[in-house]
């Protein structure tokens, strides 16, 4: 499995979208679409820009009820995304029925991982807000062996714990990480966070970078300076 620098396209309309994307006459990169574009579009911005030859993450982080779960799973399997994600804390029964419900008729579907814990939760927030008693890493670690067990492929997790991840799951189970910023950019909202360097150090599969190449004032050029940082 190669590396590679997934954009976090966080825009509000699909033709803010399109026109940050128009700036990438070159290659196409893989492309996050999250909650926010995809309530303001719906299913027509992901097959918009699959049509234009990008991979998509389709980041939904579903969580309910298992049969809730698969159905959703069944409806997006048809927007032929690369990958798609559910929060690991639904369970192991919600985790298998979503996998169930993702995989097509002649057995393929996308990639489906877990998310474990937000980047921008820490573990005081966790034991005060979420009364989750165990550390955070623990957390992160038990969740990422559910979904393992469950036949997903890999987690959303830190670049700090994808280490980890690998050593208790597997080299093969996926790590997709969020929270990496380049060393000269500000911290926002993440709590747990990395330079792309140090997410390749660690092991990470694939990288979720936002505002730092988003907001830049040249983002094709901070694009291919994560690229050249993660993938080398």
């Amino acid at each position: 499995m190669g590396r590679d620098v997934i954009i976090a396209c966080d825009f509000a309309s699909g033709e803010e979208t399109l026109a940050f994307l128009d700036r990438f006459t070159g290659k196409k990169p893989f492309v996050k679409i999250g909650m926010e574009l995809f309530y303001a579009e719906g299913p027509q911005i992901v097959r918009q820009i699959k049509a234009r030859g990008h991979k998509i993450f389709l980041d939904l982080k579903l969580h309910d009820i298992p049969n809730t779960v698969k159905k959703a799973m069944a409806v997006l399997s048809h927007l032929d995304v690369d990958m798609c994600n559910l929060h690991a804390a639904g369970t192991k029964a919600m985790m298998e029925a979503a996998l169930e419900g993702l995989t097509r008729p002649d057995g393929t579907r996308p990639l489906l991982i877990a998310v474990t814990q937000l980047t921008s939760t820490d573990e005081q927030r966790m034991k005060d807000e979420l009364l989750i008693s165990a550390s955070l890493p623990e957390t992160v670690m038990h969740y990422a062996e559910n979904a393992k067990a469950a036949g997903l492929d890999g987690v959303v997790c830190s670049p700090l714990e994808a280490a980890i991840v690998k050593e208790r799951c597997g080299k093969e189970f996926v790590t997709v990480t969020p929270g990496v910023r380049f060393a000269d950019s500000a911290k926002d909202d993440q709590s747990r966070i990395t330079t792309p360097e140090k997410a390749r150090e660690i092991g990470s599969d694939y990288i979720v970078v936002g505002r730092p190449i988003t907001q830049a004032e040249d983002p094709v050029a901070a694009y291919e300076r994560c690229l050249k940082g993660f993938v080398g």
